[in-house]
């Protein structure tokens, strides 16, 4: 599993993605959307622009769990396949 620039802490796993557009913040979340309903496992999430900050944790028993992981996994390969490259943080 590739975790890179996730950040696992008490409430959850962690991360930020920020794109050269809100147009590929959107299509990236669509795309999340899609395992999100595959896998009956839903982020909790917010875009603002070219940002998308995403919080995995699974509710039902308060804490990580593979699950978790699994989703942090596919959506980290749903960003690579993007071939985004990251903008710089300010």
């Amino acid at each position: 599993m590739t975790f890179d620039n996730w950040v696992e802490d008490p409430k959850g796993l962690h991360r930020d993605f920020h794109f050269p557009s809100f147009t590929k913040a959107w299509n990236f979340m669509c795309s999340v959307v899609e395992i999100a309903q595959r896998l009956d496992h839903h982020p909790d999430w917010c875009n603002s622009w070219n940002r998308v900050s995403i919080t995995l944790i699974s509710h039902d028993v308060g804490r990580i769990t593979d699950r978790d992981r699994t989703m942090a996994d596919l959506i980290q390969a749903v960003f690579e396949e993007m071939k985004v490259v990251a903008v710089d943080e300010e």
